[in-house]
């Protein structure tokens, strides 16, 4: 970002200061990317995401950025790549059968440790499903989605203002591991209209990325190196084959393979008590939890207060970061407690998860079809067992 692009952004941002406006799920983490400093945003149009790409295309050329709308999903993540490699805060939206497209353009960005945003604003699927109805159906591919050993960031909001804040957090996160970040929300949250207050804009809020020097490696020699850009004439070769520290390729040699995907893996793995970031309440002397995210995690705290407004012990636990797993963490939360309930909309992806560090039975309380839970069909359950 050049100093004339920064003091555009500061002029344009700095006027919203202490405004509060109504606005979607999707805006608000379109005006989070600009206070995170984003300033290029590459995609192609697909709902429920497409109010993201709209505001962009709006904004984004207000505050000295660029919007590209490209053919299609995998020409988005592309030009993601490339603009972050020419020194861009770059980010895309898309939604499931978008997100399908870039599995091998999110792989290359891990590979060649690429920062980057890719928010995924889930629909009911497979396939086309339910075009603009809200799903958390895309948890796994979030993981899992692109091929071989990998570790990936993703993010969760469950209202309109926290769209907005944690998109902050998306792009820090990108900045600080080299690495790219999903942002995985969902069609409710994301077509919601809430309330959102617009901070004062800081240049904190704004990552600041670590430049390679002239005789440092960009591909290893530490777990997070620092990033060689196009343009600052520095030797740098960038490939999404297996590649030595310097980024020469070298797909034969099994100790480069080794060593380069093991590092890739533990930068994030490693770290994943300092990413873990959890939603806790009412958990001391609970003898039952609802644990979910996203949207459904709205009804499931309204079912935990209509529980404990009856007398029962039940604490609530929402997962903001969902890759990677925070495992350590529930497991501590979750060790003295008899039951454990998943509300989510999907057939039971987190249940899964949440089953391999818990001892206690876990109900997964799934739900599809494009309506959200009621709080009463979390509530009844979770009643009736803990009167059993």
């Amino acid at each position: 970002m050049t100093t004339d692009q920064y003091a555009a952004r500061q002029r344009y941002l700095g006027a919203k200061a202490g405004s509060r406006v109504l606005m979607m799920g999707d805006e608000a983490a379109a005006w989070g990317a600009l206070y995170a400093g984003c300033d290029f945003f590459g995609g192609y149009p697909i709902t429920p995401a497409s109010e993201i790409a709209e505001t962009m295309a709006r904004e984004l050329p207000r505050v000295g950025g660029y919007y590209m709308q490209l053919e299609d999903e995998i020409a988005s993540i592309s030009a993601v790549i490339g603009a972050a490699w020419a020194g861009g805060r770059a980010m895309t939206a898309t939604s499931g059968p978008g997100f399908s497209l870039m599995q091998e353009g999110i792989g290359h960005a891990v590979m060649t440790e690429t920062p980057c945003v890719i928010v995924d604003v889930q629909r009911s699927g497979p396939s086309t499903g339910q075009a603009t109805k809200p799903a958390q159906g895309d948890l796994m591919q979030a993981r899992w989605g692109t091929h071989g050993d990998h570790e990936i960031i993703a993010l969760a909001p469950w209202s309109v203002q926290e769209s907005f804040d944690l998109m902050l957090d998306a792009f820090a996160l990108a900045e600080a591991w080299r690495t790219p970040v999903v942002f995985l929300t969902d069609g409710a949250v994301g077509h919601i209209r809430e309330p959102v207050d617009f901070p004062a804009f800081s240049p904190d809020h704004i990552a600041q990325r670590r430049r390679a020097q002239r005789g440092e490696t960009s591909f290893g020699g530490e777990p997070v190196p620092p990033m060689a850009l196009i343009g600052d004439h520095l030797d740098v070769h960038i490939t999404g084959s297996t590649h030595k520290a310097n980024g020469i390729r070298d797909v034969d040699t099994e100790h480069v393979h080794d060593v380069l995907v093991r590092r890739l893996c533990n930068k994030i793995s490693d770290k994943r008590e300092e990413l873990t970031r959890l939603d806790v309440r009412h958990m001391q002397g609970a003898r039952a939890a609802v644990v979910s995210f996203g949207a459904i995690a709205r009804p499931a705290f309204g079912a935990v207060q209509a529980a404990r407004r009856e007398g029962l012990p039940v604490g609530f636990i929402r997962l903001v970061n969902l890759w990677p797993f925070p495992g350590p963490a529930l497991e501590r939360l979750l060790a003295n407690v008899d039951m454990v309930f998943v509300p989510e909309m999907n057939l039971g992806q987190l249940s899964r998860e949440i089953e391999r560090v818990v001892s206690c039975p876990v109900h997964c309380l799934s739900k599809i079809g494009g309506t959200p839970h009621r709080v009463r069909e979390i509530l009844a359950p979770v009643r009736e067992a803990l009167h059993a």
